[in-house]
């Protein structure tokens, strides 16, 4: 788990609304309904998100609380699974069945509309021999200070992570930034803005 041990790469987000009282059993029930659940089939390039546990991305059983939830901290892990295959190996099978068409048939030119169907027969049957790419992305929440650290930069998994949240829990994460540090001096953190050397603008609490 990246929050455990090592360097750390992260995005940060702040949660304006605080966490109710009871909020234990509301999270494990939000935590369960949206547990990453691997599809018995994918199509060519789709995702599959959920959550799982920190230190296991095939654990999703969020019944034991303390396996998530340490003192003030919600740590979970956002799985992501995308069903690829590689382009050349799908190209070369597809040549290849191509001109076994076109001999069998005794035809110089395979048809587009044959071409459509002997790809689309291949990619079914090679996704059923794949396996998909998996990433297993680190969330810690801190539920008193109302921040949570995502341990990935890139904007696609970002967005990722603000849809689930948002579905899971019913909060937005707002992006912090720098200038969120210079609330007390709001004519700075107006100005550096301003300059544009940053994505994001201050976030009224």
């Amino acid at each position: 788990m990246g929050f455990w041990k090592g360097r750390l790469t992260i995005r940060r987000y702040r949660i304006h609304e605080p966490v109710e009282d009871g909020f234990r059993d509301d999270f494990e029930r939000r935590l369960q309904e949206s547990a990453f659940r691997e599809l018995r089939s994918a199509n060519r390039g789709e995702e599959t998100v959920g959550w799982v546990l920190p230190d296991n991305l095939l654990d999703t059983d969020f019944d034991l609380r303390d396996r998530w939830l340490f003192d003030h901290y919600l740590v979970i892990g956002l799985r992501i699974d995308k069903t690829v295959l590689p382009s050349q190996l799908l190209r070369a099978h597809l040549d290849q069945r191509i001109v076994a068409w076109e001999q069998e048939n005794n035809q110089s030119r395979c048809p587009a509309s044959v071409r459509t169907d002997i790809r689309a027969a291949l990619e079914a049957e090679l996704l059923a021999r794949s396996l998909p790419q998996v990433k297993m992305v680190p969330i810690c929440w801190h539920l008193g200070e109302g921040w949570v650290a995502v341990h990935s930069t890139a904007t696609r998994v970002n967005d990722t992570f603000r849809t689930l949240f948002r579905t899971t829990f019913g909060v937005v994460p707002e992006p912090f930034s720098p200038i969120d540090f210079l609330e007390a001096d709001p004519v700075t953190a107006t100005e550096m803005a301003s300059t544009g050397m940053t994505d994001f603008s201050q976030v009224s609490p």
